[in-house]
């Protein structure tokens, strides 16, 4: 191969270039990796097919968690919403299922995400804007209407208040006389990941593992087709990380919330099975699909070598993706369709269990109907059009795609042991080194933008003069009112007394370092808010203050 390739290189690269010189002095993807003219067996020849890829369903997973992959089942189509009052969000999701979509995904509102009330006035004028607002039983008794949450999976985008909500979830199950052990769905619980790239948080890092830990044990004790964490590096990601640091970062918090399991003596393979990941589809499409492939096989490997997985299940990657909402414009939003289109195609060709595309007006606000259906009917052309679902894992063999899910594995274990190094997650959330090492890659992204070194069509380049954009959707002001009345009804008309004994039993379980869940649950049955519940929980905990650097 190599004598064949430098005959090439002589004999027809080098009079082409001379004739017409390459666009760019190097290549890279957006990541940053070096990309090579050319891709031969020379790139891979180290790649072992049984130890590196397998078969589907087999360790190492590279090729996919399932023996048939979509051939047997399609990925969950599963479109996030959320907004305004838990009737007009219900309205939506009823509406998506009704189009075809195959499990809900739920979009809270800022008050919801960091445990206030939508009467608190910190929520003023955020009520129902960014997502649905959720302040008790009552809501979530309405949000869930006419859904039937034993046949439906349910997703809850959900992270500092995620104990809360899935409480409130179980209560309305309860009501309706459904079994906890019936209910399938995902809470993200991922708090770790708040710290680094979101700020969502409410309580002091420890304090905040333990309840997410909490949680993990309540649901492998007692909702077994839960996934009690969603370990996300979404979020990462649209924050400006590579694709290398967002599969880095969020395997660093995995294993810190394995270790927080296993320090109270369960065994990885009681909870392991259940965890679930979450990640960005950018736009660099075959960096994108090495990346899932990678995070598979990287996953695989680290739950057996460093936690001992018996369980085959425990070491299978099961992930959600959505398309990466930061690489959306206002500028000509039409192109957002196959920007998303694109990254979507890339999520399923990396093997992703469910998926959330985008809707083309969500760079300038929530999406409408008619544009959901749009980005709904995205997932369902790829399934049921183009044949990319016919095969398992179509691109495995590639020298550039193999090649470069080699790169991304070993780029993410380098930044995995610097991390151990340091003394691991907790510690390197609290130094700051993810958010500095987030923020660096983002300002460089940024600066290549503006400096018009990366395109990005209709903003950089290619740009046109248009009109303002119209028929956007508004949130009413008007329901931040209504949602304030439903409260004040609700405080008249409940049991007092068993709100406030079910508060100080709630108290004392968190002074006691009890599993909080079951204590939360009783809370939310007795009509206690989410604020309420949150504040009794502060009361104990105390609230974080990130530290800041001079």
């Amino acid at each position: 191969m190599g004598n064949n390739k430098e005959e090439w290189e002589q004999q027809k690269l080098t009079p082409a270039l001379e004739r017409s010189p390459e666009r760019l002095e190097q290549f890279e993807t957006a990541s940053g990796l070096p990309v090579e003219r050319l891709y031969t067996p020379d790139d891979v020849e180290t790649l072992d097919y049984d130890s590196d890829l397998g078969y589907p369903g087999e360790f190492p997973f590279t090729r996919g968690v399932q023996p048939t992959m979509y051939r047997g089942r399609l990925w969950t189509m599963r479109q996030y919403a959320g907004f305004g009052t838990a009737q007009e969000s219900n309205r939506r999701y009823r509406y998506l299922l009704s189009q075809g979509q195959t499990g809900l995904s739920v979009a809270f509102d800022l008050p919801t995400q960091m445990g206030y009330d939508s009467d608190h006035p910190l929520a003023r004028g955020e009520v129902g804007k960014v997502g649905v607002a959720i302040s008790s039983i009552d809501d979530m008794e309405v949000l869930t209407a006419d859904i039937p949450l034993d046949k439906v999976s349910t997703s809850m985008t959900i992270n500092s208040t995620a104990s809360i909500l899935l409480a409130l979830y179980i209560a309305v199950a309860r009501r309706r006389g459904i079994q906890e052990s019936a209910l399938s769905g995902t809470v993200q619980n991922d708090i770790l990941k708040e710290y680094i790239a979101r700020g969502t948080y409410i309580y002091p890092v420890q304090h905040s593992m333990r309840v997410v830990g909490d949680i993990i044990v309540y649901c492998a004790e007692k909702l077994p087709r839960w996934n009690p964490i969603s370990i996300s590096g979404y979020h990462i990601r649209e924050a400006g990380s590579t694709a290398v640091q967002e599969l880095a970062f969020t395997v660093a918090n995995a294993i810190a919330y394995v270790e927080e399991v296993l320090r109270r003596g369960e065994s990885v393979d009681a909870f392991a099975p259940r965890l679930a990941f979450f990640f960005n589809a950018h736009s660099d499409f075959f960096e994108e699909v090495a990346k899932f492939r990678a995070a598979r096989r990287l996953w695989a490997r680290l739950v057996v070598e460093r936690f001992g997985a018996k369980n085959a299940q425990s070491m299978m990657l099961r992930f959600h993706t959505q398309t990466a909402g930061s690489t959306l414009t206002a500028q000509q939003p039409e192109n957002n369709v196959t920007r998303v289109a694109l990254q979507a195609l890339s999520a399923i060709l990396g093997g992703t269990q469910s998926l959330h595309t985008n809707s083309l007006d969500e760079a300038l606000a929530l999406p409408t109907e008619r544009n959901a259906r749009t980005a709904l009917r995205t997932q369902q052309v790829i399934a049921y059009e183009t044949g990319v679902a016919s095969t398992i894992d179509p691109l495995a063999g590639s020298y550039y795609v193999e090649s470069l899910t080699d790169r991304i594995e070993q780029g993410a274990l380098d930044y995995l042991r610097r991390i151990d190094a340091m003394g691991g997650t907790l510690r390197a959330v609290e130094t700051g080194f993810f958010q500095d090492e987030i923020q660096e890659a983002a300002y460089k992204w940024q600066s290549e933008i503006d400096a018009g070194n990366r395109v990005v069509v209709g903003v950089n380049r290619f740009q046109v003069d248009e009109p303002a954009h119209e028929n956007l959707m508004r949130v009413d002001p008007a329901l931040q009112a209504e949602q304030v009345r439903r409260l004040g009804v609700l405080r008249e008309t409940r049991d007092a007394h068993a709100a406030e004994s079910a508060l100080e039993l709630l108290r004392n379980a968190a002074a006691a370092n009890e599993n909080l869940m079951p204590f939360i649950i009783h809370a939310v049955e007795a009509r206690c808010t989410l604020g309420e519940t949150s504040d009794a929980l502060r009361s104990v905990f105390g609230a974080y203050r990130e530290s800041t650097k001079l």
